[in-house]
């Protein structure tokens, strides 16, 4: 169970970590803590599963990448982990994941591609279908239609809690 600090230091990264070049040591001073305190806590709270994982959102329309695309294909299962391996070592490639299928939607394996136009992504997309031999499955293109806003968990102190 995390103790006050804890719940202090996971209150000042719910809305993400600052940018410079030492997050820590900054959250650190919000919190009345060294820097290797809030690693040791954070990883702590990592290990116990209150955090399950820390990402990195980046804003990547504003970097100019207009172009978005969610490919998803129907993969046997004893190739995904092969498969997704290969296919999330390309720099192109922000997001590689499996997810079960359903009988409505078929696919098991998640790409996400990032490009400054669409005649880009599926030129990546073209890349990735030969070099991971992906071709040869069943597959859909998702491009994004509009941006959403991006954040993390938001956490809510135990003492905002009404019982009743």
């Amino acid at each position: 169970m995390p103790d006050n600090r804890d719940r202090q230091l996971l209150e000042a990264i719910q809305l993400g970590l600052p940018v410079c070049p030492r997050p820590y040591e900054e959250i650190g001073k919000q919190c009345d803590m060294s820097e290797a305190e809030v690693i040791a806590r954070l990883t702590v709270l990592k290990q116990n599963g209150l955090i399950k994982r820390m990402g990195v959102i980046v804003k990547h329309h504003p970097l100019g990448y207009r172009a978005n695309a969610m490919v998803v294909w129907n993969v046997p299962d004893d190739l995904i982990a092969q498969l997704g391996g290969h296919a999330s070592r390309f720099p192109f490639v922000t997001l590689c994941y499996q997810r079960p299928r359903k009988p409505e939607w078929p696919y098991n394996l998640y790409c996400m591609i990032h490009g400054k136009d669409r005649a880009v992504v599926l030129a990546q997309l073209e890349q990735l279908n030969q070099a991971c031999g992906l071709q040869n499955f069943d597959q859909e293109i998702l491009f994004s239609r509009r941006c959403f806003k991006q954040r993390g968990a938001v956490y809510q102190r135990s003492t905002d809690i009404t019982h009743g």
